[in-house]
């Protein structure tokens, strides 16, 4: 809940600021939908490989839920490439996150959604280990299923930020 009290006051805080370019770019004339569009696709069909992992751990199938992972954790890594791309690119153009309100609140966005991100791959390559170790106990379900809604959860985030942010900024 926390996690949706922080996305949500930074939506709000992207929608006050939105307007605010200080004379500086705004969306329309930074953003290439359809890099942002690849990079969306890598985080929803990270989304569907984990929802794979998940059915094979209720199928007891080991090998099968560390594969989904290791596919999911790929597809999550190339998000988080292409996010860290996008924002050296912004700043080497000078559109930094001190150019205007508007870059900031967008740079802490979708800055904090990539840190989310990051901690769900590191919270990914602990529970491989952890299934490599000590198998699909109970103790290890629990905790898929408790990173499986903070991955999804990452998803729906992004789709929200994709259609504000990008598309309405895109306009």
């Amino acid at each position: 809940m926390s996690d949706l009290l922080i996305f949500s006051v930074l939506f709000a805080t992207f929608a006050v600021l939105s307007g605010a370019t200080a004379g500086g770019p705004h969306g329309s004339e930074l953003f290439d939908l359809s890099f942002v569009l690849t990079e969306t696709m890598l985080l929803l069909v990270s989304s569907v490989t984990f929802g794979m992992a998940m059915l094979a751990m209720h199928a007891g199938q080991r090998g099968k839920v560390l594969a989904w992972m290791a596919v999911t954790f790929l597809f999550g890594a190339g998000f988080i490439g292409m996010e860290i791309y996008e924002f050296h690119h912004l700043i080497a153009e000078g559109a930094g996150p001190q150019r205007s309100a508007y870059l900031s609140a967008f740079f802490t966005l979708v800055g904090t959604h990539g840190l989310h991100v990051t901690s769900g791959l590191i919270w990914m390559a602990v529970m491989m280990h952890m299934i490599s170790r000590h198998g699909l106990d109970a103790i290890v379900r629990r905790r898929m299923a408790c990173l499986s809604l903070f991955w999804h959860f990452l998803d729906l985030v992004w789709i929200c930020v994709f259609t504000f942010v990008y598309l309405m900024g895109a306009l």
